[in-house]
């Protein structure tokens, strides 16, 4: 069996951890934070709890299988997560995607032509995509390659399209309705992608009850029981090689030998920062690692509210609601607009509607959060203490006062405030820029060619990447395909 050391404990590093140790391999996860999960984890404050990360998360075959087969399934209380969409003319409860397009019909007869050609060929990416379901008949094995062969035309159709070039072919570009659907993803998404974001965001979108640190403490545990070793507040400043191949990492000072060295986290640091030997990538490759950009953060108002659940729910109906104003002048790519927060859209999400047990009795939590622009106003204030906690409080009081269209006595009954700028996420999770889904999203921006497969490999021998960053699109399912490459790759 082998020595493995993995670099941090997010879901990438965890599932891989959990799966290597249950074949006997001798594991340590190395984690700087006080506490496991990375991005899917959470954070508990004058009794309210609030996720300091991901909300959902889609793809549920694949990933309830795997915790099928680490032996947690049944520990983790998984539900589905819907959302609640507010517009001009639109307010929606929404449990799958004809529910929104019916929704959108009825909030916009005039635009009907428009619409039904949007949709029609969103549909057409969508059909394709569930025909590529694992086939149950002789038929549909015949038909597969048929099948595939039309996904494949429909996604070089798009492949280098984002989402709002996608959407100005069908509407205006100063229309309420191309600022509406070209915002159901990140700021230019590809559109190739557009059919298999819809189906994850309205037919399988789910969160844990008990709040995603949940999930991470019951991996961790699971971990642990298998004979593995969690190191918290164990920052690991190298990657050790030796002839070109990892062999071990330091933390605290102390040297610690392994035969495969996983790196669960940000790419880009793996290689620019924690690497002891830069000469083992090869200089086009290092270029574009420094320059390839990576997908956008958020800012995060958190609240604890003197509001009774009963409340909160007549106020929200749902724990996930998504306000747009349809305000023209919010700008993601205007990093210089000190005004952006004041006329962005927002996202509001109350755990302790999806749990009471979450929020003191009578009292409730919210998160309102917004999109934030790379770098805003010179990287939140260029260094400067005093200017940051300035724009800080600007920007949470913009949020604070978008979500009193909602909640008209906000302001009056928080008892606990805080939030989190890009910089934050950037400090707790490694991220570069605080990224909140790893690349770039822009297919004209990519750093792996390919997509939707894990890129394990690295040019060091026996140093993998088991994150969500070996995928072009990040997130949790792609975090947990990284991790079973991993397992996969080290018998």
């Amino acid at each position: 069996m082998s020595t493995v050391a993995i670099i941090g404990a997010g879901m990438g590093g965890l599932v891989a951890g959990n799966l290597l140790a249950k074949k006997g391999h001798k594991v340590t996860i190395f984690e700087s934070h006080t506490t496991p999960g990375g991005y899917t984890a959470g954070f508990w404050k004058k009794g309210f709890y609030f996720e300091s990360g991901t909300l959902s998360f889609e793809s549920s075959r694949r990933v309830f299988q795997v915790m099928k087969d680490i032996g947690v399934y049944d520990k983790i209380p998984f539900t589905r997560q819907y959302g609640r969409w507010m517009f001009p003319g639109l307010d929606c409860i929404v449990h799958s995607f004809g529910e929104f397009k019916q929704a959108i019909l009825e909030a916009f007869p005039a635009e009907k032509e428009k619409l039904d050609r949007y949709f029609a060929e969103v549909d057409r990416m969508c059909r394709a995509l569930l025909a590529m379901r694992t086939p149950r008949s002789v038929l549909q094995a015949i038909l597969f390659p048929v099948r595939l062969a039309r996904l494949i035309r429909l996604f070089q159709k798009y492949a280098n399209t984002t989402l709002p070039e996608f959407t100005s072919v069908y509407f205006d570009r100063d229309s309420s309705l191309y600022r509406l659907l070209k915002g159901t993803g990140y700021p230019d998404m590809g559109a190739a992608i557009l059919g298999g974001a819809m189906l994850s965001f309205f037919e399988d979108y789910w969160t844990v009850r008990t709040g995603m640190q949940s999930w991470a403490d019951v991996l961790a545990e699971n971990f642990k029981r298998l004979g593995g070793e969690l190191r918290l507040r164990a920052k690991v400043e190298k990657i050790i090689t030796q002839n070109g191949a990892a062999v071990g990492v330091a933390c605290d000072g102390k040297d610690y030998k392994a035969d495969y060295v996983l790196s669960a986290g940000d790419y880009k640091k793996t290689f620019l920062r924690l690497l002891d030997n830069s000469a083992l990538i090869p200089a086009e490759l290092k270029q574009k690692i420094e320059s390839a950009p990576v997908s956008e953060s958020f800012f995060t108002v958190y609240l604890g509210l003197d509001i009774p659940q009963e409340k909160m729910k007549e106020h929200l109906k749902i724990p996930h609601v998504y306000y747009h104003e349809d305000n023209p002048e919010a700008d993601i790519h205007n990093s210089g607009d000190e005004h952006f927060f004041e006329n962005t859209w927002i996202m509001l999400y109350s755990p302790s509607l999806m749990n009471p047990d979450l929020a003191p009795q009578g009292k409730s939590s919210l998160m309102i959060q917004a999109m934030s622009p790379y770098k805003w106003m010179n990287n939140w204030g260029g260094g400067n203490r005093e200017i940051y906690k300035q724009l800080k409080e600007k920007a949470q009081s913009a949020l604070i006062d978008k979500a009193l269209a909602l909640i008209p006595d906000l302001r009056n009954r928080i008892e606990f405030a805080d939030a989190a700028t890009p910089l934050t996420y950037e400090r707790y999770s490694n991220n570069t820029d605080g990224a909140s889904s790893a690349w770039s999203w822009n297919p004209r921006k990519k750093f792996h060619k390919n997509i939707m497969q894990a890129q394990i490999k690295t040019p060091v021998k026996n140093l993998f990447i088991s994150s969500c960053w070996s995928v072009q699109i990040g997130g949790v399912p792609s975090a947990i395909q990284a991790a079973l490459e991993c397992a996969k790759r080290i018998r």
